[in-house]
């Protein structure tokens, strides 16, 4: 949203080969006016506003709720108002919480295990509630866990690989047991364009590789990938989820994604870590590998 700088983030790295047509409108989620403004005319939405930071979640639950589920009311309401054509709205793996059963389809239960995956699970149900109610063409995209260049620094695959080619002697995580399905930005992108082409309005549609992988196995596959030895690992209480909130095991079924919109993953984890690699590498400085932000 406006700053007094007038920066856009990651977004000024494209500045000057974003298309002459495109336009960029700094804003707010939680302001329904301005929604309904960006949203007119439009025929197709996107919406990915969120906030996702779920160590973050623990210490200001609220600015999740008017953030993930007021910003996407507003985003609905714009969208029923605007009688667009298709809304993709964008969903998480977190919603589902620990595997009951693995692969996770989509017929998998709920479950609220930090006050993120709550906000998202309820920004979910008001999305099928307004398909439901209002007819409004929503399809609502379960990506897995994405990652590639330009992801936050909170997200775990750059702090690895940021302290790795830093050269830090200690690598700093919380649990090295969770598992999790690891997709490349490239692929959640194309899963997006194909679900706004062809999926039908009131589907939920994972994305996600269908391979799992722990904490320490996706540690040992950075280093690996940089050519760099492991250094020692050091297990932060603060990065720790509390004890009935960790996500032990995320892994997708990726089946209806096929089957539907004829999706399925093409970059590998190492094709994936390669990239981000050489993307931190090249950014290493905007990265403090001796903090830790929640």
């Amino acid at each position: 949203h406006y700053n007094s700088r007038n920066h856009w983030g990651h977004l000024e790295g494209y500045s000057r080969s974003l298309p002459p047509h495109l336009e960029i409108e700094a804003g707010d989620v939680r302001d329904p006016f301005q929604v309904q403004k960006i949203v007119q005319d439009r025929d197709y939405v996107f919406h990915l506003a969120a906030l996702i930071a779920i160590p973050y979640s623990y210490a200001a639950p609220q600015a999740f709720i008017e953030t993930n589920v007021t910003g996407t009311l507003n985003v609905l309401e714009a969208c029923r108002r605007a009688r667009i054509k298709r809304l993709i709205h964008t969903s998480t793996s977190e919603a589902y919480g620990t595997a009951r059963y693995v692969p996770i389809d989509e017929g998998h239960p709920l479950q609220a295990q930090s006050p993120y995956s709550a906000s998202k699970i309820a920004a979910d149900k008001l999305a099928e509630s307004y398909f439901r109610s209002f007819q409004l063409p929503v399809v609502t995209v379960r990506p897995f866990n994405t990652f590639g260049p330009r992801q936050s620094a909170r997200a775990v695959i750059p702090t690895i690989l940021s302290t790795l080619l830093a050269k830090n002697p200690t690598l700093r995580l919380g649990d090295l047991r969770p598992v999790r399905d690891f997709m490349f930005v490239r692929d959640t992108v194309n899963g997006f364009l194909l679900a706004a082409q062809s999926a039908l309005p009131g589907e939920v549609i994972n994305l996600g590789s269908g391979k799992g992988w722990t904490i320490l196995q996706t540690a040992k596959a950075c280093a690996q990938v940089i050519g760099a030895p492991m250094p020692r690992i050091l297990q932060e209480t603060r990065r720790l989820r509390p004890k009935d909130s960790e996500v032990w095991r995320l892994v997708c079924d990726n089946r209806k994604a096929r089957r539907l919109i004829g999706w399925r993953p093409q970059v590998t984890l190492r094709q994936g870590l390669v990239e981000t690699a050489e993307y931190i590498r090249q950014n290493l400085g905007s990265y403090k590998t001796h903090l830790y932000n929640i």
